[in-house]
């Protein structure tokens, strides 16, 4: 299985390996889970609220990363 997920994602020709993309993935969710929770609070003062900030930065985040 290991196998086919490097050909099929071609990490020899793109010059990487399990060690440098495991790293991007977390390091991507770490910063997804910071932004959802710093984001609201920079946007507390306007007229939508924390909830509905909370709500909408997870909803893009989502539609972004598909």
């Amino acid at each position: 299985m290991r196998e086919k997920l490097e050909t099929d994602f071609e990490f020899t020709a793109l010059g990487t390996d399990w060690r440098a993309e495991v790293l991007a993935g977390f390091t991507t969710f770490v910063t997804m889970a910071y932004i959802l929770f710093v984001n609201p609070s920079i946007h507390a003062g306007g007229m939508m609220g924390a909830a509905g900030s909370f709500s909408a930065t997870l909803l893009e985040g989502a539609k972004m990363t598909v």
